[in-house]
């Protein structure tokens, strides 16, 4: 099966041996009639490569034109007037070259005269059936199926009326005649279907006027041509015998001279359809805020061009927030400057006043009001309407005309409609903003809660030698407070709590970079001051430069009973010594990760050591806990903490936390509280 290409193909290389053929055959019978010999040659093989020529032409131009759905109707018309104006300038200039050498024995001999006359014949063939199918593109623009029906009974009665040519005795005859009157009435019929010129703009109208004249020129050219040479014993080809080509022509011709009135008296119009066309689509615009990726700025921006296009305002400004004493304008084709002028003789000077139904006016001359014959300005005529939304005056239009008495009843409800539907997008526009907003806080929230839920450890490193326990609370959702453990080696853990600044989501992905520096240099067994120096080198490249984090950093060695520890800005420990029964702060000199972010950090960090005992309690909380507030805000504070630990420091760490965190709910008289809380307890065997 043949491609579009192969088709093309096939029919240029057929369309060309016809031609050829017929341009041999035609001179040897015209040379046998002269002569009175014979050649043997069949005389059915010029009707024959006629015939065949101008289909191979009708199939070539269907499928050169099957894809033109994207052109639009002046770029088909340009396609006809281009084809036409080819043919008649070869047309014209064989015409002027035979004029030229006219007398000569070169330009009288019947050889090159026939030659002439089917280049000629080819030309106008070629533009008559391409022109045919492109009226048949505009003929069934917006087509029914009633219309298809007649269109094809036309195309096929036109193909099949070629049959007719193979029967010289038949032409200019009664069935000649009738066949003629059957196709030039089914071209009448089809002829008014001229949809298409509704749709150009005015612009696209008067070039398709140029280009109609243009084409039913070069018909004219072309028939004249033709009936020029009737009768020319050297013509045997005579396309004014061809009843299939006299019908085409006769219908092109009706076609043009239709759609060339059909656009002249359109003319008039076009302008006001051009207007409603374009409020369709400035509805649609206004309609589909979301779908444009427009905000509400961008929305009253299309109100203002849409209204003054539809209403030919010369000026326009939107007036939002309209109560406040420095309100905020968007304008069009006008300054602040004027707009305050404009405002001062609305208010003071006496004018023509028409009030909108159902409107009550207010300042500027009245928001829902006409105000005409404007005195000493360059705008005559003010039209103020206001927008309301569903709880709320959403804002003020104000369209401005050089002319008096420029806002009509029709302006009016034009402007009306415009309004109205901006109101509309805009209420829409906030209500899904406001459910996008929310999606996304609950999107934030759920992805937050699986991060912060991932940070903290679900089992903590220990050995023989201490117990350990761990209990952290959020505030909100996700909360900023880390605690985390690791096992150096053997006998030896880091234990780390901190507490990053801020809440919600920015904390708990701030916790994540604590925890992934935390694993990464506390497997290196640095001591706690060289961990926090490089802690916050590496924080310092990643955290936002309002945000720190406070920690305290331990390292147990249980094989010599010591821990060495630091604290970076962090809530100070609980020690508890068995052996004195009494629980001290661990106090040293710290600064928050974050804060200085350089080499002198580590001026501000202090490393200390302690030896344990069996028995011996450290208690390691964040300041959830000691700025916990009761109603009657007082905090929790230190001493209430160091007493809780005092009290239950004999007991399991996982006592010892239930009593801190019931003594904490019991003082706030609140389950929930403010911020967020954690404790990590270890107790040394």
């Amino acid at each position: 099966m043949l491609t579009g290409a192969g088709i093309i193909r096939f029919t240029t290389i057929t369309a060309i041996l016809c031609w050829v053929g017929l341009t041999i055959v035609d001179p040897v019978i015209y040379f046998e009639v002269k002569n009175n010999v014979d050649t043997g040659l069949p005389r059915f093989l010029s009707e024959l490569f006629l015939t065949g020529y101008i289909i191979a032409l009708y199939f070539y131009y269907q499928r050169r034109l099957a894809d033109t759905d994207n052109l639009n109707f002046t770029d088909l018309l340009w396609r006809v007037f281009v084809t036409g104006l080819i043919a008649t300038i070869i047309s014209v200039c064989l015409q002027f070259f035979l004029s030229f050498f006219s007398g000569s024995k070169l330009a009288e001999h019947w050889l090159l005269l026939s030659f002439v006359y089917h280049i000629n014949i080819g030309l106008i063939l070629a533009f008559i059936i391409s022109t045919f199918l492109v009226w048949k593109k505009l003929v069934l623009y917006q087509k029914t199926k009633s219309l298809l029906n007649t269109w094809h009974i036309f195309e096929y009665a036109f193909l099949g009326s070629l049959i007719l040519y193979f029967f010289p005795h038949v032409r200019f005859n009664l069935l000649f005649s009738l066949i003629f009157a059957f196709l030039v009435g089914l071209g009448l019929v089809i002829t008014p279907n001229l949809k298409w010129i509704a749709f150009l703009n005015f612009k696209q109208k008067w070039k398709s006027i140029l280009l109609i004249l243009l084409i039913i020129l070069y018909l004219g050219y072309f028939l004249t041509y033709l009936f020029n040479n009737l009768g020319n014993e050297l013509v045997i080809s005579d396309l004014t015998h061809h009843v299939s080509v006299l019908a085409i022509f006769a219908f092109i011709i009706l076609y043009a001279i239709a759609s060339l009135l059909v656009t002249l008296f359109n003319l008039p119009t076009t302008s006001v359809f051009e207007q409603k066309l374009e409020e369709v689509v400035n509805f649609q615009r206004l309609s589909q805020p979301r779908q444009t990726g427009q905000n509400q700025e961008e929305i009253y921006d299309i109100l203002l061009e849409s209204a003054m296009s539809a209403t030919f305002a010369s000026a326009a400004w939107f007036e939002l927030n309209h109560d406040n004493q420095n309100p905020e304008l968007i304008a069009k084709n006008i300054g602040k400057k004027k707009i305050g002028q404009l405002a001062e003789k609305l208010k003071n000077q006496k004018h023509k006043i028409t009030k909108l139904s159902g409107l009550t006016p207010k300042k500027m001359g009245g928001a829902g009001i006409v105000a005409h014959n404007i005195k000493d300005s360059d705008f005559k005529s003010v039209l103020v309407y206001p927008l309301e939304g569903q709880d709320e005056r959403i804002g003020t239009m104000v369209l401005l005309k050089e002319v008096s008495d420029g806002f009509n009843k029709d302006v009016v409800n034009i402007v009306s409609t415009f309004g109205n539907q901006a109101a509309i997008s805009i209420e829409n526009y906030r209500l899904l903003q406001s459910a996008i907003e929310n999606e996304r806080y609950r999107e934030e929230l759920s992805i937050a809660k699986r991060v912060h839920k991932s940070l903290l450890p679900s089992t903590l490193e220990s050995n023989d030698h201490f117990n350990i326990t761990a209990y952290s609370k959020s505030a909100d959702q996700v909360g900023g407070d880390y605690y985390d453990t690791h096992q150096i080696s053997q006998d030896k853990f880091a234990f780390i709590i901190g507490d990053v600044s801020g809440k919600g989501t920015s904390a708990a992905f701030n916790m994540s970079q604590m925890k992934g520096v935390f694993h990464s240099l506390a497997q290196l067994d640095l001591d706690p001051k060289e961990f926090l120096n490089k802690a916050n080198a590496a924080l310092g490249r990643c955290l936002e430069r309002t945000s720190f984090i406070t920690l305290s950093y331990y390292v147990l060695d249980t094989s010599s009973g010591t821990i060495e520890f630091s604290r970076a800005g962090h809530c100070p420990s609980l020690f508890y010594k068995d052996a004195e029964m009494k629980v001290d702060y661990l106090k040293s000199k710290g600064l928050g990760l974050g804060i200085i972010r350089n080499q002198e950090y580590c001026k501000y960090i202090e490393v200390n050591k302690l030896k344990y005992s069996p028995g011996d309690l450290l208690v390691m909380y964040t300041d959830g806990i000691t700025e916990a507030k009761n109603p009657q805000n007082i905090e929790f504070g230190y001493d209430r903490l160091k007493q809780v630990v005092q009290d239950n420091a004999r007991g399991s760490v996982t006592e010892i936390q239930e009593a801190l965190i019931s003594s904490l709910h019991d003082f706030t008289q609140i389950e929930e509280i403010e911020d967020d809380f954690t404790t990590m307890i270890l107790k040394f065997k």
